[in-house]
């Protein structure tokens, strides 16, 4: 089907905003994109076209969404019921958060721990045309030590020395994982630890990364204290979650190897998702007093020239401080990298780490039709992502809000 969408202003991290804009949109990708008249000529000469006015709104890419759960069960009430779902009520869960996820103007996500490989499932329905969803790219299960980080859970994998390791990246990867996260230390979930806990040695974090880069598959790592990461990214380390506690020396390390950070800043500031899972005293002190810190480490990252990619930990979808956690994280980026810089790490950032920038993260000829509108311009102020009335994934409008 061909479609043309006109009255819009095309904004993406790529080059300046184009105002009275045309997108003609063939099958599940983009023809052109362009002045609006120059644009729907070639539409209209290609034959019929479905003609969308889209109201003067602000068009993007989807956001990407680097730091994903959909089967998120922290400690208290609201996580032990999602812990004791039997595998039927699990699947229906993550497919109806994907659902959520997407009408919230997320066209990807970057899964990095997800139970009982049920994430490998959702993919493949998603893909499909089964299920409504974004773009999974998937860890399967995070790889830990024996006790380590999340090992309570189904989304993780037990592992013990650089064997152990290298049969944990090797058995994700089999199971269709396009990336690999490993816990290279505590956190602030796990009661028996500490975030500045070390919990891989040297050697297992070096079988981690030099089997999955032998795939062709990269590593994220959750990761907290300074020295820990800077282990890591010696070897070769492809990204950082959270890293609560950076130093200017190893904020430095990771720009000059090309380490990303995800630094998930919803998770030290977010007391209200807490009581409402009735996440218990102690684990609510230990991320909320880590959040001063937490934001000194961020900001040393930024001075270092660090790639700052969004990533909410939250559910991507989750009602949050009157928007979803996905818009009100890359508000948190926005208050330090400004709008501009915000819009990149929300779109071309985190598809450039994925290795999909032939096919998405613009607006431009030959990339898939993944693309949101807003009324507000995201360039002014980033809080127009809360106004997102329209979604296209693909080609198909997956939301169109009655105006």
């Amino acid at each position: 089907m061909n479609q043309l969408l006109g009255n819009c202003t095309v904004v993406d991290a790529r080059a300046h905003p184009v105002k009275d804009a045309g997108i003609w949109v063939t099958g599940d990708r983009i023809a052109a994109a362009g002045p609006y008249s120059e644009i729907a000529s070639q539409a209209r000469a290609a034959g019929p076209v479905v003609e969308r006015d889209l109201n003067g709104a602000f068009v993007t890419p989807g956001l990407a969404n680097m730091h994903t759960h959909f089967s998120l069960s922290l400690p208290g009430s609201g996580g032990n019921a999602v812990k004791d779902m039997g595998p039927h009520d699990l699947a229906l869960y993550m497919a109806d958060g994907a659902r959520r996820t997407l009408d919230c103007g997320v066209t990807t996500v970057r899964n990095v721990a997800e139970k009982d490989h049920a994430d490998f499932a959702l993919r493949r329905a998603i893909n499909a045309g089964r299920a409504a969803g974004p773009r999974m790219y998937t860890a399967g299960r995070a790889l830990v030590c024996t006790g380590g980080h999340g090992h309570e859970s189904g989304d993780t994998m037990e592992c013990d020395g650089p064997v152990g390791f290298r049969h944990g990246v090797r058995s994700q990867i089999k199971a269709g994982a396009d990336l690999i996260k490993v816990m290279i230390s505590g956190g602030i979930a796990g009661e028996h630890e500490g975030i500045a806990t070390p919990q891989l040695f040297a050697d297992e974090m070096a079988a981690v990364i030099e089997t999955a880069h032998a795939w062709g598959r990269k590593v994220t790592a959750h990761a907290g204290p300074a020295e820990v990461i800077a282990a890591a990214v010696e070897l070769g380390l492809d990204c950082v979650e959270h890293g609560y506690q950076l130093t200017p020396e190893v904020a430095r390390q990771m720009a000059a190897k090309g380490t990303a950070l995800v630094p998930t800043l919803l998770v030290t500031r977010c007391k209200e998702f807490f009581d409402e899972l009735g996440v218990p005293e102690w684990m609510q002190c230990r991320s909320l007093g880590a959040g001063p810190r937490h934001i000194e480490s961020f900001t040393m990252a930024l001075e270092a020239g660090v790639e700052i990619l969004l990533g909410s930990d939250m559910p991507p979808f989750w009602a949050f401080e009157g928007t979803n956690a996905t818009v009100r994280e890359l508000e948190n980026l926005a208050e330090h990298l400004g709008p501009e810089r915000a819009l990149h790490a929300g779109t071309r950032g985190p598809i450039r780490w994925l290795g999909l920038d032939n096919d998405l993260g613009t607006i431009e000829a030959g990339k898939y039709a993944d693309m949101i509108a807003m009324d507000a311009d995201p360039l002014d102020d980033t809080s127009a992502f809360r106004g997102v009335w329209f979604v296209m994934k693909g080609g198909v409008v997956t939301r169109e809000d009655q105006r």
